[in-house]
């Protein structure tokens, strides 16, 4: 199976090339060719003529995208378009890698794939028509939410976590908004296994168990063995310029029904810290 990763150099992308190692893979990055320009983008898949196309490039600064919403919809959503478009001439699958922030976070169980989206930020409104263009201009398609990704091969919030905790006594972090983390691994490898499986449709993919962003911070801290006290503070309090949804679990039944599971995600942190050390971003 040929496959083309575009996104390569991302954190999710960097994992991907890593785990996914039985196919014949195609990393692309932005070098290669700007989503942005379905030129480019074309001539990406003539040279490379892949079964299935994985799009993990994406612009994912949340209270970026309040700020220059053009840059968002630019790469989110018109990217997404052209991938697709393309994909579809040229008889390719794409895998889209998308948000829990398509969720406006006022449920109160976990979100199945066919629950209403209403997106409360701009972010999740770009990445919301980069879904919609993916049904709209391919047949065979397949699109992921996942949440609260990290990973060791970027920075993300288990990194600024324990980078914080070097110089800061304290550390407040917001406890009133719940999701499932999510490991950039488990992530990578449950993508390879939806291709795998000719997956189509809305699947969701997290890691299991659900925590609030202060639960998630102090378990990082303890599994790294760190002392800091951690001061649980609300949303208002963040003073962040995106809104974020206060509930944004994702059932993971349809993951379920195609016999992939994920693991617990405190199980998580100890390959992550692992591999932070041996990377040298942790002591």
């Amino acid at each position: 199976m040929r496959v083309l990763l575009i996104g390569a150099n991302g954190m999710l992308g960097k994992d991907i090339v890593q785990e996914w190692r039985d196919d014949e893979i195609t990393s692309a990055t932005s070098r290669d060719a700007d989503i942005r320009n379905c030129d480019e983008v074309e001539r990406l898949i003539t040279a490379t003529r892949p079964d299935w196309i994985v799009l993990t490039a994406a612009y994912t600064d949340v209270d970026g995208s309040e700020r220059d919403p053009e840059a968002a919809f630019a790469v989110n959503a018109q990217g997404a378009e052209n991938v697709a478009i393309m994909a579809q001439k040229y008889g390719a699958k794409v895998l889209y890698v998308s948000t829990d922030y398509v969720f406006d976070g006022k449920g109160t169980r976990p979100y199945e794939p066919g629950d209403p989206i209403a997106p409360i930020n701009v972010y999740g409104e770009s990445k919301a028509r980069g879904e919609k263009a993916i049904q709209d201009n391919v047949q065979d398609w397949c699109i992921v939410r996942t949440s609260w990704l990290f990973g060791a091969s970027g920075s993300s919030f288990p990194e600024k976590i324990l980078r914080a905790a070097e110089t800061r006594p304290e550390l407040t972090v917001v406890s009133d908004q719940v999701g499932s983390p999510t490991f950039t691994r488990d992530l990578a490898s449950s993508i390879r296994s939806l291709v795998h499986a000719d997956a189509r449709g809305f699947v969701n993919v997290t890691n299991s168990g659900t925590c609030s962003w202060f639960e998630f911070a102090s378990e990082i801290l303890r599994q790294a063995g760190k002392n800091n006290p951690v001061r649980a503070i609300n949303t208002t309090q963040a003073a962040r310029a995106a809104k974020r949804p206060a509930y944004s679990v994702l059932s993971p039944a349809a993951l379920n029904a195609l016999g992939i599971h994920v693991r617990h995600w405190r199980d998580t942190l100890p390959p992550y810290l692992d591999e932070l050390r041996k990377m040298g971003k942790l002591a």
